[in-house]
């Protein structure tokens, strides 16, 4: 059977309709949050009161100064210099107990578990992040990509191998085992000519498939990262959820065309292997029913991360400059409604077939976390039943980790882990990409004030 992959599906009238619902439907989804429950409040201050008074004092500096949008947006810069004033040595001794410990776990295995631990404390699961990733120009050879592929085995081993790991995620990216080069010149091959996921997956058993539109090199290098992708899923299977992030529209369709051939050959018992959306995009509803289509066609699991999108601004830029159409949606409001209501067509599929289907809902927006609690309930989806979940950053947006963990909900937090090198480049990247949740955490610095003040009245007291 041929089943390929397209860069723009066109999906029959009717599956919209079926996975949509009526328009009724969607107007009290999207359009009422009147009617939403009130039983998830996240202005409780006494969520923080887990934290030592360093984390405390550590978390309202560092939110202040990523307040600050210049120190945000020149960060990499800012860093370059005062690594190069500093030296290596002091700029990580001043590094290592600010920003580094507050978004990073650790450099080696018993740092990362001792940070783990006391997450599991708090009801918290690990989503583990190599902070490994390419743009283009960036590519370094085969044994650069096998290198990644080694540390990424590590991450499946770390993630599994310790009693702090309840059903363990990790994150995949794909440009760390394959050039972007070449995802961007198969974005565009396959809008051209779809490819058979077949051929993909039979590539990742070891068998010499040539590629139509790619050269000799090309062709051995995406056997090579195919090959790569299979060992990671192989080891994972049954251990660890593997979730693939999305990067940039110019090689988005590439990077989905090797997760869903991933999914065809290991997601047949459960949903091992997860696809990311990002719905600041104007086609991720399109793509995400193409991918419930394609699941139920071919039988196998899908698993759904769920997310805003980090890369508008470049998004937009780029466009401007090749003369496309904004890929992005207009408003805030706009890419909302397109959160709220692919949530919903993944909620709605849950609830009738939940050992197929799983999503972790990946947003900082209250909102949004709300909307899906209040779904749940009305579709009967437990709260820890496994098909539904939830994730922050780690070292954000706690107030909302620990208030869903509290309500018996499944949390995972996206730890990246490694050196002060290492993870430097991810957290540079990261603090660009989510400026503006950034800049908008008051609330949060508020709530860790308000546990200050209190824990300072009650010294005074005594």
């Amino acid at each position: 059977m041929m089943m390929c992959f397209r860069l723009r599906p066109s999906l029959p009238h009717l599956l919209s309709r079926r996975l949509l619902g009526t328009a009724a439907s969607r107007t009290v989804v999207e359009k009422q949050p009147e009617v939403l429950s009130a039983t998830l409040a996240f202005e409780d201050p006494s969520a923080f009161r887990v934290k030592s008074w360093g984390e405390l004092l550590r978390a309202l500096g560092i939110f202040r100064l990523c307040s600050f949008p210049v120190l945000v947006n020149n960060s990499g810069k800012l860093m370059s210099i005062t690594r190069k004033l500093l030296g290596r040595r002091a700029f990580s001794f001043l590094l290592r107990p600010t920003v580094y410990a507050q978004f990073v776990a650790g450099e080696n295995e018993s740092e990362i578990s001792q940070s783990m631990e006391k997450m599991s404390l708090l009801g918290l699961r690990p989503m583990l992040a190599v902070p490994i990733e390419e743009d283009l120009g960036e590519s370094t050879g085969e044994k650069r990509y096998d290198d990644n592929m080694e540390a990424m085995l590590e991450c499946v081993r770390i993630s599994h191998g310790n009693a702090w790991s309840k059903d363990p995620m990790m994150q995949l990216k794909v440009t760390a085992l394959l050039s972007p080069e070449l995802c961007v010149k198969l974005t565009t091959l396959i809008a051209q000519q779809p490819y058979d996921l077949n051929l993909l997956v039979r590539a990742m058993d070891g068998e010499q498939i040539n590629f139509p539109g790619l050269n000799e090199s090309e062709v051995n290098h995406f056997l090579c990262g195919l090959q790569r992708l299979n060992k990671i899923a192989e080891a994972s299977i049954n251990k660890v959820r593997v979730l693939v992030d999305a990067e940039y529209t110019y090689m988005n369709p590439a990077l989905s065309l090797v997760t869903m051939a991933m999914m065809k050959k290991f997601n047949k018992d459960g949903a091992w292997i997860w696809n990311t959306y990002q719905c600041y995009l104007k086609e991720s509803r399109s793509l995400l029913l193409e991918a419930l289509h394609l699941s139920n066609k071919e039988g196998f699991c899908l698993g759904v991360k769920l997310v805003r999108g980090a890369y508008m601004d470049k998004e937009r830029k780029l466009a401007e400059k090749e003369g496309r159409v904004d890929p992005i949606h207009k408003c805030w409001e706009d890419t909302n409604d397109s959160y709220n209501g692919s949530l919903n067509v993944m909620l709605e599929e849950i609830s009738k077939k939940p050992e197929r289907f799983r999503i972790i809902v990946a947003t900082h927006n209250e909102e949004s976390v709300r909307r899906a609690a209040e779904r749940m309930r009305e579709l009967g989806i437990d709260n820890d039943g496994g098909s539904v979940c939830f994730g922050q950053l780690l070292g954000m947006c706690d107030h909302v980790s620990l208030t869903l963990a509290k309500e018996g909900y499944a949390v995972y937090k996206s730890v990246p882990y490694g050196s002060v090198d290492d993870t430097l480049p991810y957290l540079v990247r990261r603090a660009q990409e989510n400026r503006t949740v950034l800049q908008g955490i008051r609330k949060e610095r508020d709530l860790l004030r308000k546990e200050l003040y209190r824990r300072l009245s009650l010294r005074r007291g005594t």
